[in-house]
């Protein structure tokens, strides 16, 4: 399971990266929404490592609550651009 938080985790830093410079409005939405799924797959991950005994409470808050605040920054943008767009 944390082999898989790894790769979601790190995945949504590299679409949010690949997303800096897009060719287009719909190719950054295209990016930044995959890395919404990632982070939101992380936030699952993690949900599992916790119920399961691999991390303790305090780390899945902080934790959590890191990927909680990037998933409100991807929904806030993907949103705005899609306004625009």
């Amino acid at each position: 399971m944390s082999n898989q938080v790894l790769r979601s985790g790190t995945s949504v830093g590299a679409n949010i990266r690949e997303g800096k410079r897009p060719q287009s409005d719909a190719d950054l939405i295209s990016k930044w929404s995959i890395a919404l799924k990632e982070a939101e797959e992380t936030q699952y991950w993690l949900e599992l490592l916790f119920e399961s005994g691999y991390i303790n409470e305090n780390m899945f808050i902080k934790l959590n609550t890191q990927t909680e605040e990037i998933i409100k920054i991807l929904v806030t943008v993907i949103r705005n651009k899609k306004k625009q767009s």
